[in-house]
């Protein structure tokens, strides 16, 4: 849009959606400019054009203003100057400065703001995403926001066509952003997460994933994603085993899981090697730890001292069935787990786990989801927080001396 063109949309006085790129709209031509009084001092020139053009709706809530140089070259003025005006906006509440993503025009104080969705499958069932949203809704980021949670879906059969629903809903809403949590444990995850995304993109609909990426491990996609290092958990829960005198530590997870088990199937192997055991084959093992005849077939093949189990959950099931296999826990097995859900510190052997911080990973992704619809063009990222093992008796560190680290 040109300078000309801004003027008259301007005296129309008709609402403009402009870009970063739109030169400032004033309501004087250029004869009027010449006559400005020279006692005017020029930061309050910049100052007057910027906020005749908030005003009138040329520059909406969230778009970019002009960078400094570019209105200094304008203006032909210093960048000081400029800096001046811009700073006098946003210390009225007009405008907000990033570094790195330039001045964005703040919605007004008391407007509703953005509309996001909750995509999550498993709200309801796994609860780490009852304390991630509870996150979300804790930061202050979100106060000037409105969350849509949706609604918990039914069985692993029903989560495919619900979830696919619930996106198509999103879409006629005309949400800003969507948090995904994709689909894991149904047959045909894998098409019906792309499908959802590629909805979302045709949308124009920003995505935040949760917790776990839709591509399989070592793969990514071209969306942000908040959760944590699972590598590092699958690392550092197996290595404290190994220091604590576990020989031969199975892992068990089950089949159709997330991207996130392999990756801390990945982490566990590594910390196999570092310690000179080598990760055969028979001592990763995918199946239902509620089927007897699986546990049978674990201690069997495998024939573990120890199990780091995929999660918390895996964990509490593998426990109770060695309960009813007779086979003491730490005693004869050791257990662990990873995520320090509620639960783990109940079960009847208190459970030694990776502890992640699902209110942090609420908030930042809060934050992420912000700095994606603000600057659509931002470098994907993953955002991984770091988890710290909780130690309880399940893993049996009271009965044997700590081995020192190779």
């Amino acid at each position: 849009m040109g300078t000309d063109k801004s003027k008259q949309a301007l005296r129309q006085a008709p609402r403009q959606h402009a870009t970063g790129d739109t030169p400032i709209a004033t309501n004087l031509s250029s004869s009027d400019l010449a006559a400005v009084p020279a006692t005017l001092p020029k930061y309050r020139q910049v100052y007057d054009d910027l906020l005749s053009a908030i005003k009138a709706g040329v520059y909406q809530p969230g778009d970019r203003l002009p960078s400094e140089a570019e209105l200094g070259e304008r203006y032909n003025t210093s960048r000081i100057t400029v800096a001046k005006a811009v700073n006098d906006l946003q210390l009225q509440g007009l405008v907000t400065r990033r570094a790195g993503s330039g001045t964005h025009v703040m919605a007004p104080a008391g407007s509703k703001g953005h509309v996001f969705g909750l995509l999550i499958p498993d709200l309801g069932r796994t609860e780490i995403f009852e304390p991630i949203c509870h996150g979300m809704m804790q930061s202050p980021l979100s106060k000037a926001h409105s969350l849509l949670w949706g609604h918990s879906m039914g069985e692993e059969s029903e989560q495919e066509q619900e979830a696919e629903h619930l996106c198509q809903k999103y879409v006629a809403q005309k949400v800003s952003g969507v948090f995904f949590a994709p689909l894991e444990f149904t047959r045909d995850k894998d098409v019906v997460n792309r499908r959802i995304v590629a909805a979302l993109d045709r949308a124009g609909i920003q995505v935040v994933l949760l917790d776990r990426c839709y591509a399989p491990y070592s793969m990514r996609s071209k969306y942000d994603l908040v959760g944590i290092d699972n590598r590092r958990a699958g690392f550092l829960i197996t290595q404290h085993l190994l220091l604590h005198g576990a020989k031969r530590v199975a892992f068990v997870a089950r089949p159709l899981s997330a991207a996130t088990v392999a990756a801390r199937i990945a982490g566990y192997r590594e910390a196999l090697l570092e310690h000179g055991i080598q990760p055969h084959q028979n001592l990763v093992c995918h199946g239902d730890p509620d089927d007897d005849s699986f546990i049978r077939k674990v201690l069997k093949d495998a024939k573990p001292d120890a199990i780091v189990c995929a999660n918390d959950f895996v964990a509490a099931r593998v426990m109770a069935a060695l309960a009813n296999r007779g086979v003491r826990v730490p005693e004869e097995v050791r257990i662990v787990g990873i995520d320090d859900v509620k639960y783990a510190a109940l079960l009847p052997v208190p459970l030694t786990t990776q502890h992640q911080n699902c209110a942090d990973i609420g908030a930042i992704a809060i934050l992420t989801m912000l700095q994606r619809v603000e600057n659509p063009t931002l470098p994907t990222r993953d955002i991984l927080l770091q988890t710290h093992t909780v130690v309880r008796r399940s893993c049996g560190s009271h009965l044997a001396p700590r081995h020192k680290q190779a």
